[in-house]
């Protein structure tokens, strides 16, 4: 008997559409999953205890051998809400920054738009997200996920890194997506196993009106905010299609990326039942 594919998720509420097959369907009884922050899934990915996995878009970058599930995205087009950097000071002026550890993506595009945009480097230390222990010796500190949901804006300067980002290029940004390890597929009947269709089914059946609601009494509790603004984070602030635009504003992520350092070249993306073909073709899936 072939074993059930293990899947490496994240423990964030942005995820929760996504998930909604494996947590309120019966997904759970064909694949084997776990539940991680984003860091941690790409390391799952890279070390071979996960063959599917939510990442960080950076991480497919310095991971090989791994296939994209297409059409299926976090991303934002315009404020998120969940990827603040929280500083004591106006962005040029920041010179030290305690980032989230369990972040990949974010802490490059904020590598990125400090290099290109706000006046080079800066010195980055990876810290548990604690904001008053990370603002103790930083002049700023990047938080993600749920913790950056209940952040209390009126006591920092905050700065949307999607919004900064929409603002300086014009493009959504793109934070995380399925991959899929080559070696995971081998020996598997593609025909029976379509897991393009069977994640995107998951997502659509989580992005509808009522399991939105469902979501929100289930999430509010635990993030600490209201079910409206569940609702509202969900539905307006992320969005979790990965159509034309959202590849655009990838590939800019990975030009720049490469050409600020932080990446030491651009590896095209390659989708599930096709050869790698480059970004730009890949622009049509």
């Amino acid at each position: 008997m072939t074993p059930r594919l293990r899947v490496s998720a994240i423990s964030f509420l942005n995820t929760a559409p996504l998930m909604w097959g494996f947590d309120h369907e019966d997904l759970r009884r064909q694949f084997e999953v776990h539940y991680t922050v984003p860091a941690a899934c790409a390391q799952e990915l890279r070390a071979g205890v996960a063959d599917i996995g939510i990442i960080p878009v950076i991480a497919y970058q310095t991971i090989p051998d791994l296939v994209v599930i297409p059409k299926v995205s976090i991303a934002a087009d315009g404020p998120v809400r969940s990827i603040l950097l929280i500083s004591k000071k106006p962005m040029e002026q920041i010179k030290t920054v305690a980032t989230d550890s369990s972040s990949r993506t974010s802490v490059a595009l904020c590598r990125v738009m400090m290099r290109k945009w706000f006046g080079g480097q800066r010195v980055f230390t990876a810290m548990e997200p604690h904001l008053p222990k990370m603002l103790m010796d930083s002049d700023a500190a990047l938080i993600i996920g749920d913790p950056a949901l209940t952040v209390d804006h009126s006591k920092y300067i905050c700065y949307d890194l999607a919004a900064e980002w929409k603002r300086l290029t014009g493009k959504p940004f793109v934070f995380a997506f399925w991959a899929v390890r080559k070696a995971a597929l081998d020996g598997r009947n593609s025909s029976k196993m379509d897991l393009p269709r069977t994640f995107q089914t998951s997502r659509d059946h989580g992005l509808e009106p009522e399991n939105i609601e469902k979501l929100a009494r289930e999430w509010a509790p635990r993030v600490g905010i209201s079910e409206d603004d569940v609702k509202s984070y969900l539905t307006k602030n992320i969005e979790y299609s990965l159509d034309a635009s959202h590849l655009e504003g990838l590939e800019l992520f990975y030009q720049l990326a490469a050409e600020n350092g932080v990446i030491p070249a651009v590896k095209p993306l390659e989708f599930i039942g096709e050869q790698a073909r480059g970004v730009d073709s890949a622009l049509a899936c």
